[in-house]
């Protein structure tokens, strides 16, 4: 299964947090875990790397903390992956520096290379804007719900 780690995961949460909090504004790394449950020692360790990596400025003194470096429009999901976690991907073989005794007769390699290209390229297209302007989808809000839609149930009593 293909998933992000935790790191590369608080990351995302973190620059979204950032991006929504508007250019200007800066948030400190205590605020940021407080709001979302993530451990503050691990985000401040995210942030620094964040910050290393040229995607996040920091400030410094009483009004400090974080701020995107770009505008949330130019900042993709990847990029906050790769700043975290470094390439992304599938399949150990797929970053051309471990061998794999299955080389000669592979029959995956090509296409699970295809994939992990696909997936770059969505990731690369997907900005920290775009997630921020996306709601979740499983929560609809009271005022939408129909309650003609709605069923009661009861049980029989005898």
């Amino acid at each position: 299964m293909l998933k992000l780690t935790k790191k590369a995961d608080y990351a995302l949460i973190a620059v979204k947090h950032l991006a929504e909090c508007g250019d200007p504004s800066s948030s400190s790394a205590k605020d940021i875990a407080d709001a979302y449950g993530i451990p503050p020692a691990a985000l401040a360790k995210i942030l620094q790397k964040l910050v290393k990596n040229g995607l996040l400025v920091s400030h410094h003194g009483t009004k400090g903390g974080y701020a995107l470096a770009r505008t949330a429009e130019k900042i993709s999901a990847l990029e906050v992956i790769k700043a975290i976690d470094g390439p992304l991907l599938m399949t150990s073989c797929g970053d051309g520096t471990h061998g794999c005794y299955q080389s000669v007769k592979c029959t995956v390699r090509e296409p699970l290379r295809k994939v992990n290209e696909s997936i770059q390229q969505v990731l690369s297209r997907l900005s920290i804007a775009e997630m921020r302007e996306h709601p979740q989808e499983t929560e609809e809000p009271v005022s939408k719900i129909d309650h003609r839609d709605l069923v009661t149930l009861s049980r029989n009593q005898a």
